[in-house]
């Protein structure tokens, strides 16, 4: 029995909706997308949204925006994907990296604060596999050192924190609709903001800085003259994709009931076997993105290749950031982050993954690891069962 690392949901409904828009003039930016930024807004309580192609495309839109480059530091946390650190690098900044805490895993305020000089201008924190970081913390060490504070939520579209949501206290959340998300469209991304200034100028950005899009060129079956201030890239979500939003939206908190009772039983059943794992939070809502589950590192690649060699897809979200070769010459202090990310693997996670296969996915999991009996033993000793 093969168990895929992830299947999406996408179905003939969602073709059907995809047809409509064919069956129409008007493919690439328009009333579609513009229904799904209104849905979006009111998902997250009446913010400005702006759909895009592509989490990386408006990350970058928001730090051209609020001014970030070269001779800026960004602090970005060690453990996450390298699309984090990517966005201020090609904007110029420095990337800072900063260690997580150890039993979620998310950036730790108390390293941000260490590791502020006067050159940084913005901290980005990454809401990692599902959970929300403290932004009361970050909120108060970024007003009291002027500086952006920006969320990379795209792990975490429906998660919540002491009744905190994404772009409640920051200066903007960006989010992912890639393939393997929560919600997804194949590509895609957006930007949730309270900045009208930094929705405005994001809105132009995305389409090479012109003042009107194409659908707005032609408003009244008439030819709109437009204007360019600023440069900008193509940057705008298609209507054919932002279709396939609208209905993953309207239940994704049904479907995220379905991922919490998964995610209960892998931790009932690692907890048995002393596997660690990133510790769910008591305050708030877990979008359950992934499954992470730690092994010790001189076996990691072992086992992950003995659950492929079983059928099981698994993959590694992520190796420390300090350990690629973009960040060879820089040091960086985080060894909480590179443990995890030495030994660090995911297992199969989505609504839809039937009880009998994720069975399946704990039976290989258990026979594998036994297979390395004492090398085992030191993930076990560092935290104790289900601990990280």
């Amino acid at each position: 029995m093969t168990v895929p690392f992830y299947r999406h949901q996408l179905d003939e409904s969602h073709a059907a909706r995809m047809a409509q828009v064919l069956s129409t003039p008007h493919l690439t930016y328009g009333s579609v997308a513009r229904r799904v930024e209104a849905q979006i807004s009111n998902f997250f309580g009446s913010a400005n949204v702006a759909l895009t192609n592509s989490w990386s495309a408006v990350a970058f839109a928001v730090f051209q925006s609020l001014g970030i480059g070269p001779g800026d530091e960004v602090i970005v946390p060690a453990m996450t994907f390298v699309a984090s650190a990517n966005i201020p690098l090609l904007c110029g900044a420095t990337v800072k990296l900063v260690d997580v805490d150890p039993a979620t895993l998310l950036l730790n305020p108390e390293k941000v604060s260490e590791a502020i000089s006067p050159k940084t201008r913005a901290i980005l924190c990454v809401h990692l596999y599902g959970q929300m970081c403290d932004m009361l913390a970050l909120r108060r060490i970024a007003d009291s050192h002027n500086l952006f504070l920006i969320e990379d939520a795209a792990h975490a579209f429906e998660a919540t924190r002491q009744n905190i949501i994404p772009a409640m206290l920051s200066d903007a959340a960006i989010f992912s609709f890639y393939a393997t998300k929560n919600i997804n469209c194949g590509e895609g991304g957006a930007v949730v903001t309270r900045n009208n200034a930094l929705y405005e100028t994001v809105c132009c950005f995305r389409q090479h800085g012109m003042s009107a899009g194409a659908a707005d060129r032609f408003k009244n079956k008439y030819y709109q003259h437009w204007d360019v201030e600023g440069p900008g890239m193509k940057g705008s979500l298609p209507d054919i994709l932002a279709t396939l939003l609208e209905p993953q939206i309207d239940t994704c908190l049904a479907r995220l009931e379905e991922r919490d009772v998964l995610a209960r039983r892998y931790r009932a059943r690692l907890s048995e076997l002393g596997i660690r794992f990133a510790q769910p939070l008591p305050d708030g809502r877990h979008a359950q993105h992934l499954f992470p589950i730690h092994v010790p590192a001189k076996v990691r690649d072992q086992v992950v290749a003995g659950l492929n060699e079983a059928g099981i897809g698994c993959t590694v979200n992520y190796r420390a950031l300090q350990d690629l070769s973009l960040f060879k010459e820089q040091s960086v202090d985080a060894p909480i982050a590179k443990e995890w990310g030495d030994g660090t693997l995911s297992l199969p996670l989505y609504p839809g993954l039937a009880h009998a296969d994720q069975d399946r996915v704990m039976d290989v999991l258990t026979a594998v690891t036994a297979d390395y009996g004492e090398d085992m033993k030191p993930a076990l000793q560092a935290a104790g069962a289900g601990g990280t």
